[in-house]
C-alpha cells in the first residue's frame, strides 16, 4: 500500500481514499514518510536553492 499527503486538507490518504490531482504528494512507503512530506520537500529545495547559489557564484568567479 502507497501513502499520499493532501496539501489541501493536510491529511495522510491511501491508494484506496486518494485524491487525484495536482493536491497530492507521493507516494510514500510509510503512513510517517507522507506525513513528513512538507517538511521533507522544503529542506529539499532549501538544498536545491543552496546548490544553485554556490553553483552560481562559482561561475561567477570561473569567469575572472
Amino acid at each position: 500500500m502507497s501513502f499520499w499527503y493532501n496539501v489541501d486538507s493536510g491529511q495522510v490518504e491511501t491508494d484506496a481514499n486518494r485524491s487525484r490531482g495536482e493536491q497530492v504528494l507521493g507516494p510514500y512507503a510509510t503512513e510517517a514518510d507522507a506525513q513528513a512530506a512538507l517538511d521533507k520537500a522544503r529542506a529539499n529545495t532549501e538544498k536545491w536553492d543552496s546548490d544553485d547559489r554556490a553553483w552560481n557564484e562559482k561561475g561567477a568567479h570561473d569567469s575572472d
